[in-house]
């Protein structure tokens, strides 16, 4: 008896011992525990014992290991916490009272979207504008009092886009450090950037601690990203820049040339890959930036940074979040858009308080002419066999082409990419010709390389190849073309080969094996368009300090253009005409956007009445209505309505900023297969600030494809003044 009661006490013991080892070994991960906004009655000290009880809260340890498991306070702004929690103790504060959501902060989630542009966009204006671009500026006075703040991957600030010559002192409203770290202190800020900061303890709850070989500790940028973008937004002219081999020799220059730069590094590399396999931007680490850029007076913030949405994004969401706080300030917020299209729903950053960036091409290309001849060698397939699948052949993939076959050889490959020129170096091939399906080639500094689209003459090449007995290629020395025509603005912003200040410590291409060193270099993506709109912000918000970041959206959407340099409509990559899905309400024309007429305005509680019809809740002040008023009902200076089951209508206010004593008479082009009314069709304004409305009637008539959007448009004009907006509509 004695025994049967000690094998049953040292079972239960067991049980108990393995259950605790079990729960112990549970992995913990970093979550994002959100609570809105501070009242402002809190000191900081009270605010972090706050944050420190949910946690003591859900932990049987003691206060000491609760409060060693945080990661963030967010104690400005922003209320809210970040901490290392198993799921189950996630779980748990997400229900507690004041808790509006607990995510997790994913270091893969968020990443980086990744000279002559800006002559480029004076073109589009057109010649019958009453302002040039060269007016813009001045009468902005270079943006000298914006503060504009850059979350990427830090700075390089030795980069002569950085210097501050002749720049008036630091405005008295920032708030905001120069934080030292390894190879960076006090003296790399100046009256250009004048502020800096870094954040890595996100990084580190995730990866351990920081190999400083790697990275500095520090707001310096290892990387090229950080740099890239805020010489974009704001870096000063320097004359005699080039990218590397010479390409897009001249002045380079910042849309916003006097604008104050504040530095938020909140980027860094994944441990063992490398740069140019990406950075972790960590969540939470990117809303404690945001919580300190408000909290130090910026004006725009450039974010060129993102991920696919989830149906979480509103509630889980750094970006969106922070940004949301941000706008209740009139801080604007310019995110990418993302570069994972062209498949449908692959716009990151849709949160209607953020303006959404896209990319577009400009009229200069990059000509690299291949002359064909006959030439003593053999031709063929020079891969491994074996190494490739019959989707992948003749995509030089690393590991596949034969040395024996390649060496001394020029080879041609189906696919552009570095891992493909990479590939024929390694194999001892003396260049390559590499394949695109797109019509807009990115320039990269690959190693003897020249890239050729499929249209325009690869498949030539190849055929060549087949059917000469001795085929021969040479490439001709590149040469930078400007002027080239249509030159299609595609989506938004230029964001195609893009020349800007790059950190010293990254090569161009960002691999190990390239170990150049360049002070420009050429990037392209959304990344690049983002601060080339944050720019035109910083301007605007110099010339109009009153108008809402709503108002400043508008003007730049409403403004913008849907045709190409020769008067035709805007075309995407692969040649095709593009739509409002693909280049939003058209290419920006930023002096344009500065007397825009009318502008479609919303506030804070707007965009709360927005989510309200989302059955979301950021704000724990705010009472969603009994009524709701449906998403489409936003006034936002496009329409886009799904599901439409008969007709629908919605309602638009627009504001008068032109002129007093003017009228506005409607033009429209209504979606195939839909029938758009507007009522009233004139619009007749007394006086300046002055708000009229209008009701949008959208009604199915000859669809032809369900749950397929079609697309059109409508505009208001005064005769000096076109507001254009963008109509898309899908019946269920």
């Amino acid at each position: 008896m004695k025994n049967h009661k000690f094998v049953v006490f040292f079972l239960l013991f067991l049980m108990i011992f393995l259950n605790g080892f079990v729960l112990s070994t549970i992995e913990t991960k970093v979550y994002v525990v959100y609570l809105g906004e501070h009242s402002g009655e809190k000191t900081s000290k009270e605010i972090e014992d706050h944050h420190y009880s949910f946690l003591h809260s859900v932990k049987a340890t003691s206060k000491e290991d609760a409060k060693a498991s945080l990661v963030h306070s967010y104690k400005n702004v922003i209320n809210g916490f970040s901490a290392l929690l198993t799921p189950q103790e996630a779980d748990t504060i997400s229900g507690m009272e004041g808790v509006i959501s607990v995510f997790h902060s994913d270091p893969r989630e968020i990443k980086p979207h990744t000279t002559r542009s800006w002559d480029f966009v004076s073109l589009l204006e057109g010649t019958s504008l009453i302002n040039s671009g060269q007016d813009l500026l001045q009468n902005a006075s270079y943006g000298k009092d914006i503060i504009v703040g850059v979350m990427d991957s830090g700075v390089w600030p030795e980069s002569p886009s950085f210097n501050d010559e002749g720049m008036e002192p630091v405005p008295k409203s920032w708030k905001g450090i120069c934080q030292e770290g390894v190879a960076f202190n006090s003296s790399h800020c100046n009256r250009k950037l004048i502020g800096a900061r870094y954040y890595l303890k996100s990084y580190e709850a995730n990866f351990g601690p920081l190999n400083e070989t790697r990275d500095f500790r520090a707001p310096r940028d290892v990387d090229g990203h950080g740099t890239h973008t805020a010489a974009t937004v704001g870096g000063r002219r320097v004359a005699h820049a080039s990218a590397i081999g010479g390409f897009a020799k001249g002045t380079v220059t910042g849309g916003a040339p006097n604008v104050r730069l504040a530095i938020y590094k909140v980027c860094w590399p994944f441990p063992d890959q490398s740069l140019a396999e990406g950075n972790a931007c960590l969540t939470d680490d990117i809303i404690a930036a945001f919580d300190d850029a408000i909290a130090d007076g910026v004006h725009v913030l450039s974010v060129s940074l993102g991920s696919q949405p989830r149906t979480t994004y509103y509630t889980q969401n750094g970006i969106a979040i922070g940004s949301l706080h941000a706008l209740k300030r009139n801080i604007v917020v310019a995110c990418s858009a993302g570069n994972d299209g062209p498949t449908p729903s692959t716009v990151g950053n849709v949160a209607p308080w953020i303006i959404t960036v896209g990319a577009s091409s400009i009229d200069r290309a990059f000509s690299s002419p291949i002359m064909l001849g006959n030439w003593n060698d053999r031709r063929g397939d020079v891969e491994i066999r074996g190494t490739t699948a019959s989707n992948t052949t003749g995509g030089c993939f690393p590991g596949t082409l034969s040395r024996n076959l390649v060496r001394g050889k020029l080879v041609v490959c189906r696919r552009s990419s570095m891992q493909a020129s990479m590939e024929v170096k390694r194999a001892g091939g003396v260049a390559a010709i590499l394949g695109t399906p797109f019509n807009e080639i990115q320039v990269t500094p690959f190693l003897d390389s020249t890239t050729v689209a499929f249209s325009y003459g690869l498949n030539t090449i190849r055929t060549y190849i087949q059917t000469e007995k001795n085929p021969m290629a040479t490439l001709l020395p590149g040469q930078t073309l400007i002027g080239t025509k249509p030159a299609p603005p595609d989506i938004t912003a230029p964001g195609l080969n893009i020349l800007a200040a790059w950190s010293e410590a990254s090569s161009p291409l960002k691999l190990p094996e390239d170990r150049r060193v360049v002070k420009y270099n050429m990037q392209s993506g959304t990344s690049m368009s983002c601060p080339h709109v944050s720019a035109v912000i910083a301007l605007l918000k110099s010339i109009h300090p009153d108008w809402s970041s709503a108002a400043i959206r508008s003007a730049l959407m409403t403004t913008s253009t849907i045709n190409n340099l020769v008067g035709r409509p805007i075309t995407n990559a692969t040649g095709n005409d593009a739509n409002p899905f693909e280049y939003g309400a058209g290419h920006f024309r930023p002096s344009r956007a500065v007397d825009p007429g009318l502008i479609y305005d919303a506030t804070y509680e707007d965009y709360l009445l927005y989510l309200c019809s989302q059955n979301i809740s950021l704000d724990s002040s705010f009472n969603c209505p009994e009524e709701v008023p449906e998403a489409s009902n936003l006034n936002y200076p496009s329409l886009a309505i799904a599901n439409i089951k008969g007709s629908r209508t919605v309602r638009r206010v627009v504001t008068n900023v032109g002129k007093d004593n003017s009228t506005y008479v409607l033009a429209m082009r209504s979606p195939p297969g839909y029938v758009v009314d507007i009522i009233p069709k004139t619009l007749r304004f007394s006086k300046l600030g002055e708000k009229l409305s209008f009701n949008i009637t959208v009604r199915a008539q000859s669809v032809e494809r369900r749950n397929e959007f079609a697309f059109g448009w409508y505009t208001w004009s005064d005769g000096i003044h076109v507001v254009q907006s963008p109509i898309a509509a899908a019946s269920a």
